[in-house]
């Protein structure tokens, strides 16, 4: 099934190019400036992308699951029946009803919503908009399916048709066809899928049908387009972060679920129609009502440099995701597992930066640390470029920084000598500790002085140790950490140097709540986040030198180390003046 969708990519390249070049004439239906805006196309496919990928791993789900129904209860398993063509198309016809029902509550049902919402966030309506796909929709879509299962419809045939109606749809996604006449009033057309996606008070909740509209008109959903149709959700995303456009509808209810005081009210924010708020929440904080008039584009502005930047990346990251999708059905789930992880890792990067979210040196360290990580387990070559990359280019980030700082006339800040210095050292603890012999000690002093310079940093702003607590709390961990590595450390001098070096990442651990709590702000708390997960990688690696191997040690300690420092470099930038920062 992998194989298919990286055969049948360039086909919906290739068809998404010769829409925009159509939308570029002057008789087209709907304008190149209305038809496509490249931040949207990329944020569409980076969800189509996200979906294939966690479709590799939830196959369980939408294969495993409908396998064992079917070798269990089926009613008539003939093959031969179901593959004839006359088999094949009472499947379909068979499947597309399911579709209908789960595309149904995915519209009236706040759960199934939470996972659906994702291919209607996007204000346009195009080829690109049908790649939108939702990533966590296989958790509870398979129960729809199960009928199927029962009456005997085999695995393979039920691939085959759920294939071809997810293929169909693809091509329903334009405003560059008009109606269609009677084809309309029997099948999906892009008129009748228009309504589907607007949100238009007539429209809302409107032609469910992947590829038939009998259901509509049979179960009372057909609307036919009329007025001008205004695409996206009523409560707009207002993000290219494809990870929170999974999660989005998720956090939503999970923050409902908590705040409202009735049990039975905690579990019907589930199974309730979206947007729908128990009586205190509706009470204490009503929803505004969605207004037509006052919807607006969500696009940040793109400098043409950011743009080939993002279109660059984008491309590359296609190229890796064909790459993984070919040999996903021969990897374990534990290999799969982490590509995943780094593809999730790489796609979020470039949501976050077409935001103003991260930069372009940014973006590419998050991608370099993903190829460490993997790599670091051997399921990427190029390890011994790829981890001192990563410093390199975070080195490389907070300098252009201060260079920008200094061309406006302004003198370089203690802070950023400070950031830069803790780079460096962390930089050349990851070199030694790279290096072909036993260089544990001189990496493990090059980290301790690193750390050492992050204390000074987080100093900068903040009194000594300002929340006791969690010095106290942070050092009780470190001792106990110690005490149980103390017996298994073979020599005095290596006991010496991990109680120094113990000590050192415990007092910038509560160095950086100290900080969080005395500054109070969203970055601080995130820089302290930082230190936290430093302090756990670093545990992580004690643990597993010393105590006992951990599964997949390498990746899980690259993975934590490089969060933390990157939380730290983006969250820990402090303004070179009074000024900058009051404005900052």
């Amino acid at each position: 099934m992998s194989k298919i969708i990286v055969f049948a990519t360039p086909v919906f390249f290739l068809l998404i190019a010769l829409e925009f070049a159509w939308s570029r004439r002057a008789n087209a239906r709907v304008p190149g400036s209305r038809a496509y805006r490249l931040n949207d196309a990329i944020n569409s496919i980076s969800l189509g992308i996200l979906s294939q990928v966690a479709g590799v791993l939830t196959k369980v789900l939408t294969v495993g699951i409908y396998a064992a129904v079917f070798n269990a209860v089926a009613w008539y398993p003939d093959l031969a029946f179901w593959s004839t063509w006359y088999g094949v198309v009472l499947a379909l016809v068979f499947y597309d009803f399911c579709y209908y029902w789960l595309h149904r509550a995915g519209h009236v049902v706040a759960l199934f919503w939470a996972a659906h919402v994702v291919h209607h966030q996007s204000q346009h309506y195009n080829l690109s908009t049908a790649l939108r796909q939702t990533s966590s929709g296989a958790f509870f879509g398979w129960i729809f399916y199960i009928p199927m299962a029962i009456a005997g419809v085999p695995p393979l045939i039920f691939g085959i048709v759920a294939l071809i109606d997810l293929l169909y749809q693809f091509w329903v996604h334009t405003e560059q066809v008009g109606k269609l006449g009677w084809f309309d009033r029997v099948f999906c057309s892009p008129s009748n899928h228009r309504v589907h996606h607007a949100v238009n008070d007539p429209y809302i909740d409107k032609n469910y049908g992947g590829i038939l509209m009998v259901w509509d008109r049979m179960f009372g959903t057909f609307r036919e387009e009329e007025e001008p149709c205004v695409y996206g959700t009523r409560g707009a995303l207002n993000s290219w972060d494809p990870v929170w456009a999974n999660a989005e509808v998720y956090w939503g209810l999970v923050q409902d679920s908590w705040a409202t005081r009735r049990w039975m009210d905690k579990l019907r924010v589930w199974v309730m129609p979206p947007g729908w708020q128990p009586a205190d929440l509706a009470a204490a904080h009503p929803k505004p009502a969605f207004r037509l008039e006052q919807v607006q584009t969500f696009n940040p502005p793109l400098t043409t440099a950011q743009q080939w930047f993002a279109g660059l990346q984008f491309l590359g990251l296609l190229g890796a995701v064909a790459a993984f999708l070919w040999v996903a059905d021969s990897l374990s789930f534990a290999d799969a597992a982490l590509y995943a992880a780094g593809l999730f890792a790489s796609v979020w990067a470039v949501g976050r930066f077409m935001q103003h979210g991260l930069g372009m040196l940014e973006v590419l360290a998050v991608e370099a640390a993903a190829w460490a990580s993997l790599s670091a387990v051997d399921l990427l070559p190029g390890h011994l470029l790829a981890k001192p990359l990563v410093m390199t280019i975070a080195i490389l980030f907070i300098a252009a920084r201060a260079y920008s700082t200094s061309a406006t006339g302004q003198k370089h800040s203690k802070p950023t000598v400070l950031l830069l210095a803790s780079l460096v050292f962390s930089l050349a603890g990851d070199v030694f500790l790279m290096l072909p012999g036993d260089f544990f000690i001189p990496g493990l002093a090059a980290f301790l002085v690193a750390h050492a310079f992050y204390i000074a940093l987080f100093r900068q702003d903040a009194p000594w140790f300002a929340n006791r607590r969690a010095l106290h709390v942070v050092l009780a961990f470190g001792a106990t950490v110690y005490a149980v590595l103390w017996s298994h450390l073979p020599d005095m001098g290596l006991q010496i140097a991990v109680a120094a070096y113990i000590a050192v990442i415990c007092l910038m651990t509560s160095q950086a709540l100290g900080r969080a709590s005395t500054l109070g702000d969203a970055a601080a708390v995130r820089v302290a986040l930082g230190a936290c997960i430093f302090m756990a990688s670093d545990a992580l690696i004690a643990i597993n030198k010393f105590l006992t191997p951990v599964p997949l040690a390498s990746f899980w300690i690259l993975v934590t180390y490089f969060a933390a420092q990157l939380l730290i470099v983006h969250f820990a930038r402090v303004a070179d003046t009074p000024a900058e920062k009051t404005a900052s």
